[in-house]
């Protein structure tokens, strides 16, 4: 049986009391190195009394130290779920990241005030060690996306502990058009919200498309149909329960003969996109997959021309195309100007391209 450990208190301090009063720079890292021995040997065993009276300790010891003692300090404290709480404080707040990195990514006994305190002050070194902590709150996450570089975004983004806003969905996925590595670990986040899944992919399929056909001019045919064929591919994949579940009630209002534009128009105003994608479909006779190509597009047509086909009023528009711009981040359109396009655009013209849709959906590019 393990015997219990002698309490770290009068004697010991006694002893530190020399250390710092009279010993060297040399003694007082020997003296670190061993008061961390015994802390470490017994951290499980020791009370929450005992543990004050460690961090009083190495507050004392680390004044005056040189880096590299600070640094294996943080290293050996890090993975204690126990350590003393004010000198993990202590050793975050650190401007040198060889002290502070270990604990900014390990300890879990960093409060989140002094995290989100680090985030907002410090440098892409502290913002990456942070980063690649077991959990991230969103308050943190929001920060790393907002300050980060494009190392700190992508490494968040990376991190499936990492709690994402709607906020930060939208600023990683705009970010992502531009960044392919940022697109594909976003991409394979299961956290990830369907309609935004679906845009990454639409705008990382033209970017990697676009590579690939610089790269090999004289295969650019060949490449587009493969790249096409991989995104309906992944595209079928990231069909989730939710999704499946959407459609299916949907699918079951139609056949009663129950689902109506007002009803449509009701899941736009709830801001269910599945459900709202898949009755627009449903209500202009097209494939759940043609009516999202058109959904996800960066231009506000290709809803109206669903509407069109299913002869729905501008109220009803109106409110899918605000869904749309809600869930997408997208800047604010000017109703007004969309209403008088709506209500000039002639019905047959409207079939006309969506007849143009379908055949895209089924037809490789070329």
């Amino acid at each position: 049986m393990r015997s219990k450990p002698a309490k770290p208190s009068e004697n010991l301090l006694d002893e530190l009391q020399a250390a710092l009063s009279h010993g060297t720079v040399a003694r007082r890292v020997e003296t670190l190195r061993r008061v961390t021995d015994l802390f470490v040997g017994n951290a499980v065993d020791y009370s929450d009394e005992h543990v004050r009276v460690f961090d009083d300790v190495f507050q004392c010891l680390i004044e005056q130290i040189e880096t590299s003692a600070r640094a294996l300090l943080a290293e050996r404290l890090a993975p204690i779920a126990a350590a003393p709480p004010k000198i993990i404080r202590t050793l975050a707040l650190d401007e040198v990241i060889e002290v502070a990195g270990p604990v900014l990514s390990k300890s879990e006994r960093l409060d989140e005030t002094t995290l989100l305190e680090i985030a907002r002050t410090r440098g892409q070194a502290h913002l990456k060690a942070i980063s690649l902590r077991r959990v991230l709150s969103e308050a943190l996450t929001d920060l790393l996306v907002t300050r980060g570089n494009d190392d700190v975004v992508r490494s968040t983004a990376s991190n499936p502990g990492a709690q994402l806003s709607e906020g930060s969905l939208i600023d990683l996925v705009t970010r992502a058009e531009r960044d392919d590595d940022l697109a594909t670990c976003i991409g394979l986040r299961p956290d990830l919200p369907r309609h935004h899944y679906l845009k990454l992919v639409a705008k990382a399929s033209l970017s990697v498309r676009r590579k690939l056909e610089a790269a090999h001019p004289e295969l650019a045919n060949e490449v587009s149909s493969v790249v096409q064929e991989a995104a309906q591919r992944v595209r079928a994949a990231a069909m989730t329960r939710q999704t499946e579940m959407a459609r299916a009630l949907v699918r079951s209002l139609h056949e009663d003969g129950r689902l109506s534009e007002f009803q449509v128009t009701a899941f736009a105003e709830q801001g269910k996109f599945d459900e709202t994608n898949a009755g627009l479909a449903a209500l202009a006779g097209v494939a759940v997959e043609t009516a999202e190509n058109m959904m996800i597009e960066s231009r506000t047509e290709g809803v109206m021309i669903l509407a069109k086909v299913a002869g729905m009023q501008w109220s009803s528009v109106r409110a899918i195309i605000a869904m749309r711009e809600k869930l997408s981040g997208g800047s604010q359109t000017d109703m007004l100007t969309l209403r008088d396009t709506y209500e000039a655009l002639r019905s047959s013209t409207a079939q006309q391209v969506l007849r143009f849709h379908r055949m895209q959906s089924t037809t490789p590019a070329v």
